[in-house]
């Protein structure tokens, strides 16, 4: 559980540009509710959620309240931890593994804070509950898939 806890704290952190929320978004949570999907409001108001995969494995992902925005776009950022290293700089096959993955992703792309390599898909922040949930479960599955290539393992 430690590492959970570690990839929470990391998916919290803040990216330049995005609006910070300590509110969970109404909005977010009523197509959650629409879709039956459990999920866990963190300290920072952002949605916590244990998808469900194949194999009995889970993957932990965030839908954020907070929206980042251009001047003609509005954008919600989707999370979830799919490798983590030992030391603060990732090896060269995983850092090249990863930008290799993220080439063939049509939503979403791989990004490093700290020691974690996170899956992070943005998304319109006005998608509705059917756009959302898919995100969410693209992420879950691209995160997760990544996390049993790169370690064998089922921790995040």
């Amino acid at each position: 559980m430690p590492l959970r806890a570690a990839c929470l704290a990391l998916a919290l952190v803040a990216l330049p540009g995005a609006a910070l929320a300590s509110e969970p978004d109404p909005v977010v949570k009523a197509h959650l509710e629409s879709k039956g999907t459990p999920f866990e409001v963190d300290e920072d108001g952002d949605f916590q959620i244990v998808v469900q995969l194949e194999d009995d494995r889970t993957q932990l992902v965030w839908v954020r309240s907070a929206v980042s925005e251009t001047d003609f776009h509005k954008v919600r950022e989707i999370w979830s931890p799919g490798y983590q290293s030992p030391t603060d700089s990732f090896p060269s096959s995983i850092a090249n593994d990863l930008l290799a993955r993220s080439n063939e992703m049509i939503l979403g792309s791989w990004v490093k804070q700290d020691r974690v390599a996170m899956f992070v898909t943005k998304v319109a922040a006005d998608a509705d509950a059917d756009a959302l949930d898919e995100a969410i479960d693209l992420t879950a599955v691209a995160a997760d898939e990544t996390e049993l290539d790169l370690t064998g393992k089922d921790e995040l």
